[in-house]
């Protein structure tokens, strides 16, 4: 589709916007089209959502060390939301997406999540990432004083999976999940020396814990814990910690920059063990950042099924949507992966009815039951939360493409 051409309103649109739009059209000139989308995602939540409208809110890293991933975010959701409002709404209702940045930190990720949950229109949130600020959101209560299920949030970290919440509905297999078989992976290829780089907060410590966990299981212990902080790529301590401890394979838990920067300086420096990372980083981000000498055989855990070929009807209607809504975009795990909780969240809101209130959204994803989106099924109930557990590994290849 070219860019330049008049198009159904999308899910980010609100009435009476032809200013916002012209912006739009002015940015694609001069950024590209989906730089302009996540501008206009970040200045429509100051607008006015039309009467009928269903709101939705989203806090996603558009800027820091997560912007890339915070843009395929709200891109797998605007995928989705767009056609469903080109194809008549839920109900006959236009869903708009209310879009904050929270720079992938835990004071904006909670004051925006009370302000968006302030408006009394926005009857779900959605997509939320990083362990650490959605978990902030469980131990100050603001999911529970808003009332409001968060569907498909970008973070398989345990604490927010046990002890039970009702409050959070899971697209994503956990990082126990990952680590359990990452480990198990490993440990068949017959490597016991096995290190683990990981970001020092509630991300980082949850996929430690899972890598612990599963070394346990098969009587081993960690060669070295090299942590690094949060939001920022300073890992220099942790390359020399992991290649003093020789180890055999390195499970990294973090986010691109920093990922890339260890990979990058891990080999450099003659380190020469079996590279892992769990699913939150974008391949294409590492070679780009790490360098394609470097980043090829990186392995990667993933939690939804592969995008690239189209062998599921759910992979199909994604690629089909990404080349009509975002043809500039390319397929990637993340805007696939909200892709497909957006389809979850559609589904409630058909079924809460066509007066959707905060209760019957929740009531209505509690009950969801085995639920297929397209060869892909997820399972919620009052008694679970975690609607899938799917884990696979991918590689980065020698010509930079993800290989299954």
């Amino acid at each position: 589709m070219n860019p330049h051409t008049r198009r159904a309103p999308s899910a980010i649109e609100t009435s009476g916007e032809r200013a916002a739009w012209t912006r739009l059209r002015q940015a694609v000139r001069s950024a590209g089209r989906w730089c302009a989308l996540a501008a206009l995602a970040l200045a429509l939540p100051m607008t006015a959502a039309r009467a009928a409208d269903i709101v939705i809110g989203q806090a996603a890293p558009l800027s820091g060390v997560l912007a890339s991933t915070g843009k395929q975010m709200v891109l797998g959701g605007h995928l989705y939301f767009s056609h469903v409002n080109a194809t008549g709404g839920v109900h006959g209702q236009k869903i708009t997406v209310k879009v904050v940045d929270d720079g992938y930190k835990v004071d904006d990720t909670v004051r925006l999540t009370r302000e968006l949950l302030a408006n009394p229109d926005v009857v779900a949130l959605y997509g939320f990432a990083g362990t650490s600020n959605v978990g902030k959101l469980l131990s100050d209560g603001v999911l529970e004083q808003g009332g409001a299920a968060l569907v498909a949030p970008y973070t398989g970290g345990e604490p927010l999976r046990n002890p039970f919440n009702p409050w959070i509905f899971h697209v994503r297999a956990g990082y126990a999940d990952e680590t359990e078989h990452m480990v198990q992976q490993v440990t068949t290829l017959g490597m016991r020396r096995i290190a683990v780089m990981y970001q020092d907060d509630g991300f980082g410590k949850a996929g430690l814990d899972g890598v612990q966990k599963a070394l346990a299981k098969r009587g081993l212990e960690l060669s070295a814990a090299a942590p690094y902080d949060r939001n920022t790529d300073q890992v220099d301590a942790a390359v020399a910690k992991i290649l003093q401890s020789d180890a055999q394979a390195v499970i990294m838990i973090a986010v691109n920059k920093p990922a890339s920067a260890f990979i990058q300086r891990y080999r450099e420096a003659g380190g020469g063990a079996q590279l892992y990372n769990i699913s939150v980083v974008d391949p294409a981000e590492i070679v780009k950042l790490a360098g394609l000498k470097n980043a090829h055989g990186l392995g990667i855990s993933q939690v939804v099924p592969y995008p690239y070929s189209p062998n599921l009807p759910v992979v199909r209607e994604y690629q089909a949507l990404l080349k009509k809504y975002a043809p500039e975009e390319h397929v990637n795990y993340t805007s696939f992966e909200q892709f497909l909780g957006a389809k979850v969240l559609v589904e409630a809101l058909r079924r809460a009815g066509p007066a959707p209130t905060r209760a019957k959204v929740l009531k209505a994803l509690e009950t969801l039951g085995p639920y297929d989106l397209g060869g892909i099924t997820v399972n919620f109930s009052p008694s679970n939360r975690v609607g899938s557990r799917y884990v696979e590994v991918t590689v980065i290849g020698r010509s930079g493409r993800l290989m299954k």
